[in-house]
């Protein structure tokens, strides 16, 4: 995919570190400018004067310190890109947090609700603002980070499973919306990564996370986990021209074989694959459940 996002701008969220960085290294190599956004603001003017020296001539690397949850903040962030670039090529929407660990009943519902704000609200403020822009030029790319929670229950982490399923819907339903305007919309499920979301998991402790699960994520931790870079190049295929009318689709990173998907695009137009979608009682073969 070298130079694949030559002339490209994006907005990358939750930019500063873990897959989000990744993510930001690997569109600057593929020849990409791009808008770095997170809340820790010296976290970020680090990471962009890094960034800054993989620049070539034509690229720029700009950061603006944002909560996506906040609509000035968003309005701002997404001004900002098209004052600079004239333009908005694709959006990335990485920025997420776990929310409370624990029991329904027992946690937070400040925070609760705290990570329904960041995780899907965010990602639909972020969606409105750059529309129209995308609209006007008829191109663009969208992308959101999915997660485990999406496609899988996760007892004790209710407030990620929630936002993450919802905002997988939203972007199959947004990739309707926006079809006939050449905009592509996909959701990614980069896999199991060792970032500091899993460090917050083995804090919370199995009293709190579930001894499953706790498990499960120091296991993990011991194996390595997903590579970082396995996500990211499937954000920048899904960025590039390659993608190109593939849209609607929750794809992931370490089981697709997303690289051979250019050539089905048509069949992927016309299909539920790789969809969120209910399991009937015929899918299973229990024939007794169904009319």
């Amino acid at each position: 995919m070298t130079n694949s996002l030559l002339g490209k701008v994006a907005i990358i969220t939750g930019a500063s570190q873990g897959l989000g960085l990744e993510i930001a290294r690997r569109y600057v190599a593929a020849g990409a400018s791009v808008v770095l956004c997170g809340r820790d603001s010296s976290i970020l003017e680090q990471t962009r004067a890094r960034l800054q020296t993989q620049e070539n001539a034509g690229q720029s690397v700009q950061a603006v310190s944002a909560d996506v949850s906040s609509p000035s903040d968003v309005d701002r962030l997404v001004a900002h890109s098209i004052s600079c670039f004239g333009k908005i090529d694709v959006l990335v929407n990485n920025a997420g947090i776990y929310g409370p660990m624990g029991a329904i009943e027992d946690v937070d519902w400040r925070e609760w609700v705290r990570a329904i704000e960041v995780n899907l609200l965010g990602s639909v403020l972020m969606a409105r603002a750059v529309v129209p822009s995308m609209k006007a030029r008829r191109s663009g790319k969208i992308i959101q980070l999915s997660g485990g929670g999406a496609t899988n229950p996760l007892p004790r982490i209710s407030a990620y499973a929630v936002s993450k399923a919802a905002i997988v819907r939203f972007a199959e339903t947004l990739a309707e919306e926006l079809r006939d305007f050449g905009i592509d919309v996909n959701a990614i499920a980069p896999g199991a990564l060792n970032t500091r979301m899993l460090e917050q998991v083995l804090a919370a402790g199995p009293e709190r996370v579930g001894a499953g699960f706790y498990q499960r994520s120091l296991t993990q931790k011991q194996s390595g986990g997903t590579r970082l870079e396995q996500g990211a190049a499937l954000a920048v295929f899904l960025a590039s021209d390659a993608s190109n009318g593939i849209t609607g689709k929750l794809i992931s990173a370490i089981w697709d074989n997303w690289e051979g998907w250019p050539a089905h695009v048509s069949e992927l137009a016309s299909s539920d694959i790789y969809t969120l979608r209910r399991i009937a009682g015929r899918d299973r073969g229990a024939a007794w459940g169904d009319k």
